[in-house]
C-alpha cells in the first residue's frame, strides 16, 4: 500500500512538473496541455493550489489568455484553469491582480468574441470576490470587458452567463469607491432593464442597486431613470422571490422619499394595492413591514406631497375589509375544525373598529 502510494504521488509530482516546463516554455500544444493538468490538479487537489502558483503557473496562464489565437482552445483551457486556481484562494487572487490580469483586460477584450467573453465572466465574478474584502481592485476594466454583454442587442440568456455578470457587479459595488464608475458605465438602466427577465439574476441585480443607494449619485440615478417606479412595482409582484420584493421595496422607499412625482407616478401604476396586499399577505416580515411604512406615507402625504385625499380614504376602507375577511376566514377555519358553526355577521365592513397601525417614518 505504501508503495502504491509512494507511487502515486511519484507520478504526480512529475506531472507537476511537465505541466510547469510546458506552460513557461513549451509550443501552444504543449501550453494547452499543461493548462489542462494544472486545472485537474486545483480542482482535485485544494492543496496544490498553493504549490502551482508558487512555481509561477499564474503569470503564465494570465500571459496566455491575452497572447492565444483567436478561437483557439488555449484561452479557454488558460480560463478554466485559473478560475480553479482561484476558488478558496484569497492569495491567487491577488496574485492574479498583480499578475496584470485586469490592466491586460482591454487587451484581451478586442482579441475576443461574445461567446468568448462569456466563458471569461466565471473568472471575473471570482477576482471580483476581492472587493468584498475591501481588497482595492480597478473596476473601470472589469465594467468595460462585461457590460456589453447587457447591453448587447441579443444578451445572454444562459442563467449562468447573466448570474456571474450581475455578481460580479455586486460584488465591486459593494466597495462605495466604485458607485461612481459603476453608475458612469450605464450600470443602472441594464440592471433595471434586467430586472424584466425572472432569473436568478435578478437578486444580485436588485442588490447592486441597493448598494448603490447608499451614495447620492446612486439615489439620483436610480430616481431618474426611465424605467422606475414600474419595474420595481413589477418586482414586488413576484410573491415567489421574497428576497426580491424585500430589495424592490427598499428601492421604491429610496425614491418614494427623494421625488413627488415619482410617487404620484408609482400611485399611477397601482403601488397602493400592490403595498397593501403585500403588508396583509407579503412572504417576509420586512417586506411586510417596508409595504405597510410606504402606505403610510401616501396616506398621510407628507411635506404637501399627496394630496389625494378621497383616494386615500378609500385605500383604508379597502385595508379594513381585506383584515375583515381574512379574520372572518381564519375564524370559519378555527370554527370548522372545533365542530362549531359560525353566526352570520350583520355589520357593515364600515362598521368594524379596527384599525391597522402604519408605523411613523424611521
Amino acid at each position: 500500500m505504501k508503495k502504491a502510494e509512494t507511487a502515486a504521488e511519484e507520478e504526480e509530482y512529475m506531472a507537476i512538473r511537465r505541466a510547469v516546463k510546458g506552460l513557461h516554455f513549451g509550443r501552444w500544444e504543449e501550453k494547452e496541455a499543461a493548462a489542462a493538468t494544472i486545472r485537474d490538479l486545483a480542482k482535485r487537489d485544494a492543496s496544490k493550489k498553493r504549490a502551482l502558483a508558487e512555481l509561477g503557473v499564474i503569470p503564465s496562464l494570465v500571459s496566455m489568455l491575452v497572447e492565444a489565437k483567436d478561437g483557439g482552445a488555449c484561452r479557454s483551457l488558460a480560463s478554466e484553469a485559473l478560475v480553479e486556481l482561484a476558488n478558496g484562494s484569497f492569495t491567487n487572487k491577488v496574485l492574479m491582480v498583480d499578475s496584470g490580469l485586469l490592466t491586460k483586460l482591454p487587451q484581451l477584450h478586442s482579441k475576443t468574441n461574445l461567446s468568448t467573453i462569456q466563458s471569461l465572466t466565471p473568472l471575473l465574478h471570482s477576482i471580483s470576490s476581492l472587493a468584498k474584502a475591501q481588497f482595492p481592485i480597478n473596476s473601470l476594466p472589469i465594467l468595460s470587458f462585461l457590460l456589453p454583454l447587457l447591453r448587447s442587442p441579443s444578451p445572454p440568456t444562459d442563467t449562468t452567463t447573466l448570474t456571474s455578470t450581475t455578481t460580479t457587479l455586486y460584488n465591486l459595488s459593494t466597495q462605495l469607491d466604485n458607485s461612481k464608475s459603476i453608475i458612469s458605465a450605464g450600470a443602472v438602466h441594464l440592471l433595471l432593464n434586467l430586472c424584466f427577465l425572472q432569473t436568478k439574476a435578478t437578486e444580485p441585480g436588485l442588490a447592486t442597486l441597493a448598494n448603490l443607494a447608499l451614495t447620492e449619485e446612486g439615489k439620483r440615478a436610480i430616481e431618474e431613470d426611465s424605467l422606475v417606479p414600474e419595474v420595481l412595482v413589477a418586482v414586488m409582484a413576484r410573491d415567489e422571490e421574497p428576497k426580491c420584493q424585500e430589495l424592490a421595496a427598499y428601492l421604491l422607499m429610496v425614491v418614494a422619499r427623494r421625488s413627488v412625482e415619482k410617487r404620484r407616478r408609482m400611485v399611477e401604476v397601482g403601488v397602493v394595492e400592490m403595498l397593501m396586499e403585500v403588508g396583509l399577505i407579503g412572504r417576509s416580515r420586512l417586506v411586510r413591514e417596508r409595504a405597510i411604512r410606504m402606505l403610510g406615507w401616501l396616506k398621510d402625504g407628507r411635506n404637501g406631497e399627496m394630496e389625494e385625499e378621497g383616494y386615500v380614504k378609500s385605500c383604508r376602507r379597502e385595508i379594513r375589509c381585506m383584515v375583515k375577511q381574512s379574520l372572518d376566514r381564519n375564524m370559519e377555519s378555527i370554527l370548522r375544525r372545533g365542530g362549531g358553526k359560525k353566526k352570520k355577521n350583520t355589520k357593515n365592513c364600515s362598521d368594524l373598529k379596527l384599525f391597522v397601525a402604519v408605523p411613523n417614518e424611521a
